[in-house]
């Protein structure tokens, strides 16, 4: 089995000692090529590699960011034989590791590594959905608002030396909140043929549960979506305290669906348009689109063969 092992040596929870446990263990099971990311789209052009030459396996080891690079570059790239694209793996190695936990990886490094070598030597994976958002692959979440308004701010404070904690990003959800308490409601939604959904202020796509994490606690939009199912959509309609406070608690809750009047969400959708009257923030798997103005979300089954 040809295997390349992608690390993001700046990940939160990386380290070379267990960059190389990781590797040596690998390298007793397959033939392994090992690639420490050093620049934006490195893991991208890794994972492209892979599927142009054929290899078997990629293993991250890295956030959800060096995950999503990685799976882009795997399936925007056409394989050299037909239907013949690698296996993905996952290590995790980043501050939240939200796709690896709804696969079942256990969040610390040794635990998943051992677990990943007996699912190689038994040939074990599985055929999970994906998202896509105007034709970018996303693995477990996307948003319009202010969820990618808080990706791109706790962007803004890493890149300035600032370290990622879910302190951080509390700190800068909060303030994107006071900032866009007062604001119109700029979304409209349209749900697989359903009537359209008008006055949001920001619409959260899932791919899988949970939806993310704040530290260990996992955060809940959509419990009934699985990397079995379509994706799911929930669009805050008001950004008053009162209602923005209790759709947090039920979304902090291991088994509550969120509900309420000032809520619009539904579960297991195909496709999802966003159309925003003015350009806004998008996010994917905490990586920032920038601002657009339509976005088309859509579910795509059985897109990505994992190892786990």
């Amino acid at each position: 089995m040809r295997a390349v092992l992608v690390v993001n040596p700046e990940a939160t929870s990386t380290s070379s000692a267990g960059r190389d446990v990781l590797a040596h263990a690998l390298a007793s099971q397959t033939e392994l090529e090992l690639v420490e990311t050093r620049y934006r789209g490195h893991a991208a052009d890794t994972g492209s590699r892979a599927t142009r030459e054929d290899f078997d396996l990629v293993v991250v080891h890295g956030g959800d960011g060096t995950v999503n690079e990685v799976v882009n570059g795997m399936l925007d790239t056409e394989p050299t034989r037909a239907e013949k694209r690698p296996s993905l793996a996952v290590i995790p190695g980043g501050s939240a590791n939200v796709f690896a936990g709804a696969l079942g990886v256990p969040r610390d490094p040794l635990e998943a590594t051992h677990r990943l070598l007996h699912a190689v030597e038994q040939r074990r994976g599985r055929w999970v959905g994906l998202g896509r958002a105007n034709g970018r692959w996303f693995t477990f979440n996307a948003g319009v608002g202010i969820d990618a308004d808080v990706v791109a701010e706790v962007e803004r404070l890493r890149d300035s030396g600032r370290k990622v904690t879910p302190w951080l990003y509390a700190r800068a959800a909060m303030a994107c909140y006071l900032s866009s308490i007062h604001c119109e409601p700029l979304l409209t939604v349209h749900v697989d043929g359903e009537d359209p959904v008008t006055g949001g202020h920001a619409a959260m796509i899932s791919n899988a549960d949970p939806w993310t994490y704040l530290g260990p606690r996992a955060v809940h939009t959509n419990p009934e979506t699985s990397f079995d199912t379509g994706i799911g959509v929930f669009v805050l309609r008001s950004m008053l305290p009162h209602a923005v406070s209790r759709h947090v608690a039920q979304m902090l809750r291991d088994r509550a669906k969120p509900h309420g009047k000032t809520l619009f969400r539904r579960a297991n959708t195909g496709h999802v348009r966003v159309v925003c009257q003015e350009p806004l923030r998008v996010q994917v798997d905490g990586d920032s689109l920038g601002e657009l103005s339509t976005i088309d979300f859509e579910s795509v089954p059985n897109a990505l063969h994992v190892v786990e």
